[in-house]
């Protein structure tokens, strides 16, 4: 299982070991999955440095499942929703000819640049989800992202303390793929 994200995934200003990725390997052997997550993000990363990694990482890792969690630095940079939306696409299409299964982790950004441009970015995540049939969740910092006591100083990065609520809101569609995958494999 391939975690490909930014510095929300990458556990940024805390411990490696509270990070969110770090409680899904405990959840996936406590619940008797075999998995085995490997954490590829990497704080700061755009989606073009997404779709320019994404190739090298499933080489690399050979996972059954990517967990795709990248856009928010595209928007706090203002870069086009329609540059994002083209490389999210790439690294499903990516993604999917290796025959990995792939969930998005949607993100959402405040309005600094206005109601039109918060309301593209956000539509990126549930246009590609429908264009390509993924499994997504809309708003992965969803009751973290606005409660000061769960973010670091910057009111940007979750702290460890909002690590397992971060789990939880990802978990379901986790899951399901991997139930999923074990359908699939089970009608083979």
């Amino acid at each position: 299982m391939l975690v490909f994200g930014d510095s929300l995934s990458a556990g940024y200003g805390i411990d490696v070991d509270q990070s969110w990725t770090t409680l899904l390997q405990s959840r996936l052997a406590s619940q008797g999955y075999e998995h085995r997550v490997i954490n590829a993000s990497i704080s700061g990363e755009t989606t073009e440095g997404g779709k320019t990694r994404i190739g090298f990482a499933l080489k690399n890792f050979v996972p059954d499942l990517v967990i795709l969690e990248l856009g928010g630095n595209d928007g706090l940079r203002g870069f086009p929703t329609s540059v994002m939306k083209n490389n999210i696409r790439a690294i499903i299409e990516t993604t999917r000819q290796t025959g990995a299964a792939i969930v998005i982790l949607g993100i959402r950004i405040p309005t600094n640049y206005g109601t039109r441009y918060t309301r593209a970015f956000e539509k990126v995540y549930h246009d590609l989800a429908q264009e390509f049939g993924v499994p997504w969740i809309e708003f992965f910092m969803e009751g973290v992202a606005l409660n000061d006591e769960l973010m670091q100083d910057d009111g940007i990065h979750p702290n460890a303390e909002a690590q397992p609520l971060l789990l939880d809101n990802a978990w379901p569609i986790i899951n399901q793929a991997l139930l999923d995958q074990t359908t699939d494999q089970g009608k083979q």
